[in-house]
């Protein structure tokens, strides 16, 4: 009986944390961190098409194919690690070398499923997505709008539970997210990001 290790590796998700350069309040793995960026990008997206709903030359992504490339975006993490965002951006070559290690990565992840070459694709497309279309650019903008966001709030969790460790990195993050330009994005940054500094009675409407 042939066994595939690929679901029990992506499982392993869960042992690998965040910001570990920075003292938390309370931990966030990559798995948990990838949910959080699968429900923001696939709001994110049905923003996005509802604000160009109107332009029939617009590009209008499937917002599930979004959530798909989001829940699957740090899955190469399983064997790089969480590299430090300082590190990873710290030169060009540092970032190309890294995106060189994040391919092989995915790869070797793909090597792990049945020896079918539409499956392996299909999920290689998941774990390391070409940008070779104006479509599938915008899907990675998204996710990566996303990931910030999910990044953001994580910052405002801290915040709101005493820490101060993660005020740099909600202001340097918050400018991230503006700077990107994307009207979905700042939409849900000033409707939806604030309620999560909310205790569970506000979120609620309670008084």
């Amino acid at each position: 009986m042939e066994e595939y290790g690929f679901y029990a590796m992506l499982d392993r998700m869960q042992y690998i944390n965040r910001w570990g350069l920075m003292r938390n309040t309370r931990t966030e793995n990559i798995k948990e961190h990838s949910f959080d960026v699968a429900v923001i990008a696939f709001a994110l997206c049905s923003i996005h098409n509802n604000m160009v709903k109107d332009d029939e030359t617009a590009i209008k992504p499937d917002p599930y194919k979004v959530q798909a490339y989001a829940l699957y975006h740090d899955c190469t993490e399983i064997i790089t690690g969480d590299l430090p965002t300082p590190i990873k951006y710290r030169s060009r070559e540092i970032t190309s070398a890294y995106k060189e290690v994040e391919h092989e990565a995915a790869l070797s992840l793909v090597d792990l499923l049945p020896e079918d070459e539409e499956l392996r694709a299909q999920y290689l497309d998941l774990l390391d997505p070409a940008k070779d279309t104006d479509e599938k650019v915008l899907m990675h903008k998204l996710v990566k709008a996303a990931d910030k966001i999910s990044a953001y709030i994580k910052c405002l969790r801290e915040e709101s539970s005493g820490s101060t460790e993660f005020s740099a990195a909600k202001k340097a993050t918050g400018e991230a997210v503006k700077a990107m330009g994307l009207p979905e994005a700042d939409y849900f940054m000033k409707h939806y990001v604030p309620p999560y500094g909310y205790t569970l009675d506000e979120i609620s409407g309670k008084d």
